[in-house]
């Protein structure tokens, strides 16, 4: 049976046979038994990494330590409010963090504790703990963004929609009459796709 590790975009965490492209980890989220306890972050970091580091193999729950969480791809992973890690992805953090300051205006890349802090102000709800979502003009979004459409989480590419399961993305859709979409996506993520950060993305999405 699979294990409660894997992250949806709208940020449940979920037993799921898939693995997908990358992992990553909001600190030690798992009981001894191996199963999930109340809570879903220890740590405002949420990253995502690959899946080989060096060849080393690790214990996807290891006591008291963090907790393996497995993405579809990275737009998923983007949606759900994760970043790319500084240490095993660095180059791709070192492009995330250039697109961040670039959306921004800003004259240096921001550390990666800063941009943590902003990230977790737009993907949890304080109240509820839920995900934060944003309504947005459809025509204003960027390739790698996620909404919900017809009541699914969805990719948006080249203004169309791609309709996101486990078992990879669906045909392109054209929304006709779509003005406003529900943005999975946080702000903070929609910026930085803007600017330029291209996302990997699953070979479904990428072969439709």
């Amino acid at each position: 049976m699979p294990l409660q590790n894997r992250v949806l975009p709208t940020q449940e965490i979920v037993a799921e046979p898939g693995r997908g492209l990358l992992m990553g980890n909001r600190g030690s989220l798992h009981r001894p038994d191996r199963g999930l306890g109340a809570a879903r972050w220890r740590s405002k970091a949420w990253i995502c990494c690959v899946l080989d580091w060096k060849g080393v193999q690790r214990d996807p729950m290891p006591p008291g330590r963090w907790t393996a969480l497995f993405f579809f791809d990275e737009a998923v992973a983007l949606a759900a409010g994760h970043r790319p890690c500084h240490y095993c992805r660095r180059s791709d953090f070192l492009r995330y963090a250039g697109a961040w300051a670039r959306g921004r205006g800003l004259a240096e890349r921001p550390r990666a504790p800063a941009m943590d802090a902003v990230l977790h102000s737009q993907r949890v709800e304080p109240r509820t703990r839920r995900q934060r979502t944003t309504v947005q003009e459809f025509v204003t979004l960027p390739d790698g963004a996620m909404i919900r459409y017809d009541g699914r989480p969805a990719l948006v590419l080249d203004q169309q929609v791609l309709p996101w399961s486990w078992a990879g993305y669906e045909k392109p859709r054209r929304p006709r009459g779509l003005i406003e979409a529900e943005v999975l996506t946080p702000m903070a993520n929609l910026v930085v796709l803007k600017a330029g950060f291209a996302p990997l993305l699953h070979s479904s999405a990428v072969g439709n």
